[in-house]
């Protein structure tokens, strides 16, 4: 194993999976080590967004991805404080074959990525952790991994690594780059259940007093199953010391739910997991490097949906990965386009999401407007637009559209 590859990415679930696939497709010479074998469970929504299924059809996935056990999502509910609902239509583009939104067990779906990008790069390690890198001065030149199964190790060599790792990523830790930083971490606990009433084709995101600021999910998912979790900001649990576990517990026993979940039998015990979200920029590269997906913090700080934009991330590390192969420079000034890319493409809906984030910690104004939507045709219609990317999202970080939502 003396090669020396043009890319070595570090994690293959979206983000790695994807980033292998256009890197390949681009003529690169890459090699994709996961520390799992797959099939392998990621704690996750599971929600597959119209941005996701932009980027499949772009890796001619879309139909394949389709055809994948899910739930297909038309809707989106909201709920606020007083367990006032509004319903809102997802619009997809038929035109070019996208449905709304699809629910995918990460089980299911990272397991078609993965498959996909078996077949297409150079070389696969599946059951080896990566511990450390290998360093030229301070240029990242590859990485240093274990084979879980024999303890076995290896070093291996390339021009650029992604670390593709997750919220806990080791490139970024080694890097220097992990930042943990509890005003833009997010914590979440993920429940798997069957038989849970009232799910027919929306997602919910309810905003209760027991995780504020934060929200409890409902999801449907393929068969009679139901992705269930809450959420809530970091920083936020500490100070009120919230246990998710018994946040969730009161809030599925309470009046509002308790109905929905009277046949409800668990699938699994709750589990819990990390999200950085992008409400901050973080630093992605490196001489040598870049971060994509959760590694680099990239999840929406308002919906804590990260899929689609670690998939935008993989198309554009790709991309720069072989303008940096072509004129061989793997310098962080070089790599620096690549966050500037992501950035043009992310950084506006970011910015907005971490503003309604923050609005959403109001728990009046957060009450207000989903009363007045679940009143007004002409409102939901205003979100449905935005929604889609019909109407500007950044309106809903303009003080002026609530005062205009209110009057209309």
């Amino acid at each position: 194993m003396n090669d020396i590859f043009d890319v070595i990415i570090v994690g293959a679930g979206p983000a790695g999976s994807a980033s292998a696939l256009f890197c390949a497709r681009l003529g690169l010479n890459v090699c994709l080590i996961e520390k799992a074998k797959f099939p392998r469970d990621k704690i996750c929504g599971d929600a597959i967004s119209g941005k996701s299924m932009t980027v499949l059809k772009d890796l001619n996935l879309l139909n394949e991805a389709k055809n994948l056990p899910s739930a297909m999502i038309e809707s989106i509910t909201f709920g606020n404080h007083d367990h006032d609902t509004v319903t809102i239509p997802l619009l997809g583009d038929k035109r070019q074959g996208l449905p709304p939104g699809l629910v995918i067990r990460r089980m299911i779906f990272d397991e078609f990525l993965f498959s996909h990008a078996k077949k297409e790069v150079n070389r696969v390690l599946e059951g080896f952790e990566v511990h450390d890198l290998l360093f030229d001065g301070k240029r990242v030149v590859g990485v240093k991994a274990v084979n879980k199964d024999d303890g076995s190790s290896l070093s291996l060599r390339a021009n650029l690594v992604f670390g593709a790792d997750g919220f806990n990523s080791v490139v970024a830790r080694k890097t220097g780059l992990f930042d943990r930083d509890p005003e833009h971490w997010v914590v979440a606990l993920r429940q798997y259940y069957r038989n849970v009433k009232g799910l027919k084709g929306q997602i919910e995101l309810h905003y209760i007093d027991e995780v504020q600021p934060g929200y409890l999910w409902l999801f449907p998912a393929d068969g009679n199953a139901a992705n269930v979790g809450i959420g809530m900001l970091y920083k936020s649990l500490k100070k009120r010391k919230v246990d998710l576990k018994k946040a969730m517990t009161k809030a599925l026993q309470s009046d509002f739910f308790k109905e929905r979940f009277s046949s409800a039998e668990p699938l699994e015990n709750p589990v819990g997991w990390n999200l950085p979200v992008g409400s901050k920029h973080r630093k992605n590269f490196g001489n040598g490097f870049l971060l994509l997906g959760d590694a680099a913090g990239l999840i929406d700080p308002f919906t804590g949906e990260g899929i689609g934009n670690a998939l935008y991330s993989a198309k554009i590390a790709a991309r720069v990965a072989k303008e940096a192969n072509s004129v061989r420079n793997f310098s962080a000034d070089f790599l620096a386009k690549y966050d500037r890319e992501l950035w043009n493409s992310l950084g506006s809906e970011l910015k907005v999401s971490a503003k309604l984030q923050r609005i959403g910690r109001i728990r009046i104004l957060l009450n207000l407007v989903i009363k007045k939507a679940a009143h007004s045709q002409h409102a939901r219609e205003i979100i449905s637009g935005m929604m889609a990317n019909q109407i500007p999202k950044t309106k809903f970080a303009d003080p002026l559209f609530y005062v205009k939502l209110f009057l209309s």
